[in-house]
């Protein structure tokens, strides 16, 4: 930018025109001057001597822009139609009456006192800034993972009680807060039909005992004493009849009988045989086939009676609604008198003697924990955490979340905690004795989302980055594997975005001085 004074205005004036291509005249414009460029830099001449210092020179300035009026020209007087021309700077009326500042003047020295100190001197460079920061040292000390999830607890046995039967409730035996134990009746339904029928088939099974008793102890023994009587008389006459043939044979061949007599004793003693061998075979099939026969019958008739009897005695055990745990009851739904649908609960017992946190982990979380790994419980209204326990860690994944499910068991023999009570749980999980700590704070994320630094102070004072490798890590402490050593000394707080190589200073930041007063 170049300055023009008037020639009229004394003891101030340029060493050359800032325009070149057209001669310094008054009343000329830029449009009469297109294309003209400056040639050199504006420079204050006294006496033919350029002025010695800048205030030297803002003196002389300071009486130059007393000197000015101007009138912009906002058209040329040859500017064809549409240009817009604000005129230019040596476009000016000067008149030289002392004391008169114009607006321009005041402009003219606002722009001077910046253009100024880079059009005469050197700047000098400002002195470097320090930023308070907070460091420590890297520590030795313990160091254990906190793995923290939020849970719902519950408990540790549930029986949500169904009726097998439809029926209309008897009688309740609890309310809601009981203690019960197990095997103690809760309800009982109404059931004088059920007992009727399970009457009915008690008699039938008693009548089909009776029928087993006869079969095995009076009718299938007389029958086969009876085969075995007819086969020892048959055997007799078999025995007589061969006697008689061989007799009258004998005496057939003395000839003292006639061979008539012989032909009969032979025909006596066939028939003889026959009868045995009828006898003996009718005592075999009694022995085989018909006793074997007649008992499974009578035992099959005994079993079904039995069958139907003990069907009947289910059906009106199960109007006798019993607790199958011992527990609390937490819910029964119903009163007295209204009907109890089968397959719907009338009644819930829940074990709260100890309570269940039951949680999902990354399989990475849970490969580093243990049966038994001691945990605490923040309950929303206790004062104090909860201890607990890992109880169990499933030995398969999730399907659905591909995490894997992890209990912690807490006792509460009070019954202070509540069953569905959300919590907040802290696993202790890996551990590492006399490893080299420092505040979470103090640790970065490089720009690739990965990587982790530190920044360090270095012995000129200045913050420099040191990547590290980072192992356990908390919400207040970071184990740093590698990368760091006990001496140096880490920024951890005020270090974040702050460049490599600024000035630092540890400590905190003055008051600032001066401000507004009331």
């Amino acid at each position: 930018m170049a300055l023009i004074v008037p020639k009229q205005c004394p003891g101030v004036h340029t060493t050359s025109g800032p325009w070149t291509g057209a001669p310094r005249s008054h009343q000329r414009t830029w449009a009469g001057t297109d294309g003209a460029k400056p040639n050199k830099r504006f420079s204050f001449i006294h006496a033919g001597k350029p002025l010695p210092g800048r205030r030297a020179q803002m003196r002389n300035l300071l009486k130059a822009v007393e000197t000015f009026h101007f009138r912009p020209r906002y058209a040329p007087r040859h500017a064809g139609a549409g240009q817009a021309n604000l005129g230019h700077p040596s476009d000016y009326l000067s008149s030289c009456p002392s004391g008169s500042l114009g607006v321009f003047g005041a402009l003219l020295l606002a722009g001077a006192s910046l253009l100024l100190p880079t059009a005469c001197s050197k700047t000098e460079a400002p002195a470097p800034t320090e930023v308070y920061v907070q460091a420590a040292h890297p520590e030795r000390g313990d160091i254990a993972e906190q793995i923290m999830v939020d849970a719902t607890l519950a408990p540790l046995a549930q029986a949500a009680i169904s009726p097998k039967v439809t029926a209309p409730v008897k009688k309740f035996y609890v309310q809601r807060g009981s203690h019960v134990r197990a095997g103690q009746l809760l309800v009982s339904l109404e059931n004088s039909d059920l007992e009727a029928a399970a009457l009915d088939n008690k008699g039938s099974y008693t009548a089909a005992q009776g029928t087993y008793d006869i079969a095995t102890g009076a009718t299938v023994p007389e029958d086969t004493m009876k085969a075995e009587t007819d086969l020892t008389q048959a055997t007799a006459n078999l025995n007589l009849a061969q006697s008689i043939a061989d007799s009258r044979a004998q005496l057939f061949a003395e000839g003292a009988i006639p061979g008539r007599d012989l032909d009969t004793a032979k025909a006596a003693l066939v028939q003889a045989k026959a009868a045995h061998e009828i006898a003996r075979q009718h005592l075999e099939a009694l022995q085989k086939v018909s006793h074997k026969a007649a008992l499974e019958s009578a035992q099959g008739q005994l079993t079904s009676a039995k069958g139907k009897y003990l069907g009947a005695e289910a059906q009106l055990s199960y109007t006798e609604i019993r607790s199958p745990i011992s527990g609390v009851v937490t819910d029964r739904p119903l009163f007295a008198g209204e009907t109890a649908a089968a397959g719907n609960p009338v009644i819930t017992v829940m074990d709260t003697s100890a309570l269940l946190a039951k949680l999902h982990l990354s399989q990475i979380q849970s490969q580093r924990l243990s049966l038994g790994a001691p945990a605490t419980l923040t309950v929303a209204g206790v004062p104090d955490p909860v201890s607990a326990k890992v109880s169990l860690i499933s030995p398969a994944l999730d399907p659905g979340s591909t995490t894997v499910e992890v209990w912690l068991r807490v006792a509460n023999a009070k019954g202070t905690l509540k069953a569905g009570t959300p919590v907040h749980t802290t696993i202790t999980g890996r551990t590492a004795a006399n490893a080299l700590l420092i505040p979470s704070e103090a640790v970065q994320t490089g720009p690739d989302g990965e990587s982790k630094f530190v920044l360090v102070i270095k012995p000129d004072g200045t913050a420099a980055k040191k990547p590290v490798t980072l192992g356990i890590r908390t919400s207040e402490s970071t184990q740093i594997v590698s990368g760091l050593t006990p001496a140096d000394t880490v920024i951890t707080n005020g270090g974040y975005g702050l460049d490599e190589g600024t000035k630092v200073k540890v400590g905190t930041a003055p008051a600032e001085a001066g401000g507004d007063k009331e």
